[in-house]
């Protein structure tokens, strides 16, 4: 619980499971989140690593009824320009009177020192709502709380590439290595977020390809405005 309630808060937003968890959290906690801060490959329209079609992360920012900051990365992009250009969105974010930016990492502690380490010097505070809860407690909270996933990248060197384009579920949790986290904390998978108590409304969407790219299995999500004028358009 985060005593102060007139924080200006900034959630780092992937599009993902735990970043959507971590919004309904912050407001359960009275905690306002004014904007949802993504990091989206400007080649290709996506978010990064869940690949995630642009379209979609703003669908999603619509129904959170929260403004997105976008901050686009090249590609390839090196770490010395992924810092920088994270370095200008975070002083533009201060220059804006925010003063907290809240993470859903789970239990990974360089990941969370490193970000604490990029915000060092600033006047903006990290905050992590879901540091160390159990995962496969969480995981299950998540679910029984309405929040509904599919699985857009596997890493098959964890995981069998099957599990791409899954709903993220009780089903898909019951079929787990033992060896996976539920939550893929350790990359072994990624998620979109389509409903849940963070969104005033759900997401249309439908499956796309499954494709196998620079060592990672990905499947296609798309809204399904886009399947129906295509099927118009035949």
């Amino acid at each position: 619980m985060y005593e102060r309630k007139n924080l200006k808060t900034v959630l780092s937003w992937s599009s993902g499971k735990d970043s959507a968890w971590a919004l309904h959290v912050l407001r359960s906690q009275g905690v306002e989140v004014n904007a949802l801060l993504t990091t989206v490959n400007e080649a290709f329209g996506r978010v990064a690593m869940h690949a995630v079609r642009r379209e979609l992360l703003e669908a999603q920012a619509e129904a959170t009824g929260v403004r997105l900051k976008v901050v686009d990365l090249p590609w390839p992009c090196s770490n010395e320009v992924y810092e920088e250009r994270m370095r200008i969105a975070t002083n533009a974010l201060v220059e804006e009177g925010f003063d907290t930016i809240a993470f859903g990492d789970l239990f990974l502690r360089d990941i969370r020192e490193y970000r604490e380490e990029r915000l060092e010097g600033t006047s903006i505070k990290p905050i992590f709502p879901l540091w160390e809860i159990p995962t496969d407690r969480l995981a299950k909270e998540m679910i029984a709380g309405g929040l509904k996933a599919r699985v857009t990248c596997v890493d098959p060197r964890k995981l069998t590439s099957d599990f791409a384009g899954r709903e993220w579920n009780e089903e898909f949790l019951r079929d787990l290595p033992s060896s996976v986290d539920p939550c893929g904390e350790n990359g072994e998978f990624h998620t979109f977020v389509y409903d849940g108590p963070m969104f005033n409304t759900p997401l249309n969407i439908l499956s796309g390809e499954v494709v196998e790219r620079d060592g990672f299995v990905f499947a296609d999500i798309l809204p399904l405005i886009r399947k129906q004028e295509s099927v118009l358009s035949e």
